[in-house]
């Protein structure tokens, strides 16, 4: 079993990355916090000194997300996504691309929400256009900021579930 706190990456294929870690919050939960703009808000903020400027999500297939950061020093980073499928509260994915496409084309991503014990584990899954591309995202640090990410994750998580037995 893997500890809570630990981001697990693998690269099955030359194309894809896959990062499992598990939250202590019910499914249903982890999920709202995935898919509701307020709860997002309040842990996808990127690295330390930057800001999330814009969360808008329109869930349901064919609908879209944006999401805008800026960093320490000011300058934006942007992605936008369209939803593939949504089926709550278990599965989730689109195909994503960041405004200034640095990964040759749009990603694939699927999010896998499965219930264990008292936990949650979740899987992404990457798909990109080439090997290149799956490297150059590694090469960026993606998994240290989802972990920073994760961890604030788990705090929100445990301030909704509080809220929630209220």
């Amino acid at each position: 079993m893997m500890n809570k706190n630990s981001l697990i990456v693998t690269t099955p294929t030359d194309t894809e990355i896959v990062i499992t870690r598990l939250f202590v919050a019910p499914r249903p939960i982890v999920w709202r916090c995935w898919t509701e703009p307020a709860l997002v808000r309040r842990w996808l903020l990127g690295p330390p000194g930057w800001t999330f400027e814009t969360c808008e999500i329109d869930l349901h297939v064919g609908g879209s997300y944006r999401y805008v950061w800026r960093s320490a020093d000011g300058a934006p980073l942007g992605m936008r996504g369209t939803f593939t499928e949504v089926t709550p509260p278990s599965r989730l994915a689109d195909r994503q691309i960041f405004d200034e496409d640095w990964t040759g084309g749009e990603t694939v991503g699927t999010l896998v929400f499965e219930e264990v014990g008292a936990t949650t584990k979740l899987t992404s899954t990457f798909l990109y256009s080439s090997k290149a591309a799956r490297d150059g995202a590694l090469a960026t640090g993606m998994t240290e900021g989802m972990s920073t990410g994760y961890d604030r994750l788990d705090e929100i998580l445990l301030s909704v579930v509080q809220s929630d037995s209220d």
